[in-house]
């Protein structure tokens, strides 16, 4: 599996482990700083450089690809060289950013299957700092609804696709339980800390500036997208549960595992 010292990488890993996997490779650029578990074959490469995959793909059967657009064609192509059977590679929503590494599975002539993932419930950490520092959370498009998931739901959910079949040419759009606006969202956080978050509307430049302070050059880009979710909602569906058999993480218990990244 590729990414492995990536966020979600690392958790199907775990996740593998936990349903009896005995034959995992795992991918990483500095196996030292990975600390992967005993019995997990350790490769060094990285999906960005596709040169250092050739004895790393040797043997696999099926691969879990995270997403790496600019060298996602060459990674597939040598996945097929290699003899690789099945890809489970996670993108995005259909269209997006994340669409080419779609493409590149499926023009490498792999059986597939596709994770599309919506927005990761990690991404409070955007909020994390003013939550550390106080009880008033400054943000725009407060009414922009979306059913963001938990990385932990994704890696359970590569890891049963991994291990399962009947999944082969399905894409799978991965949300958590509830829609929800990014008020309720900061309102979950604060119940998860025991606190009461008071949330602040910015516009305009206020808005720019302050996610351009924390965002950098993705700060208007992140608007920009916010934009257009206030235009087309996020529902959220019931993949996660259907594939899994058990509920997906709820974004407040999402936050009170996570407490300590607002403390």
């Amino acid at each position: 599996m590729t990414g492995a010292t990536g966020n979600v990488g690392r958790m199907v890993v775990d996740e593998l482990l936990a349903l009896g996997a005995t034959d995992i490779r795992a991918l990483t650029v500095d196996p030292v700083k990975a600390n992967l578990p005993a019995g997990v074959e350790v490769a060094r490469g990285f999906v960005g450089r596709p040169e250092t995959l050739t004895d790393a793909l040797a043997g696999v059967d099926r691969m879990y690809l995270a997403p790496h657009p600019a060298s996602a064609f060459e990674v597939c192509r040598l996945a097929a060289q290699a003899g690789v059977r099945v890809i489970v590679d996670m993108a995005g929503a259909k269209g997006e950013h994340w669409q080419v590494v779609e493409d590149a599975v499926e023009a490498s002539g792999v059986p597939w299957t596709h994770l599309e993932p919506g927005e990761f419930m990690a991404n409070a950490d955007l909020w994390a700092p003013q939550i550390r520092s106080g009880d008033v959370v400054r943000d725009a498009f407060g009414d922009v609804v979306n059913a963001p998931v938990a990385q932990e739901d994704i890696a359970a959910v590569a890891a049963r696709v991994l291990l399962s079949d009947g999944h082969l040419g399905k894409a799978y759009e991965l949300t958590g339980p509830q829609a929800l606006s990014r008020r309720e969202k900061v309102a979950a956080i604060g119940r998860a800390l025991g606190r009461e978050l008071t949330y602040v509307e910015l516009t305009g430049d206020e808005a720019r500036d302050q996610f351009t302070a924390t965002m950098g050059e993705y700060g208007q880009w992140y608007l920009d997208g916010l934009a257009q979710l206030l235009e087309y909602p996020q529902p959220a569906v019931s993949t996660v549960a259907d594939l899994l058999g058990r509920p997906a993480t709820t974004y407040e218990e999402w936050a009170r595992s996570h407490a300590d990244l607002f403390r």
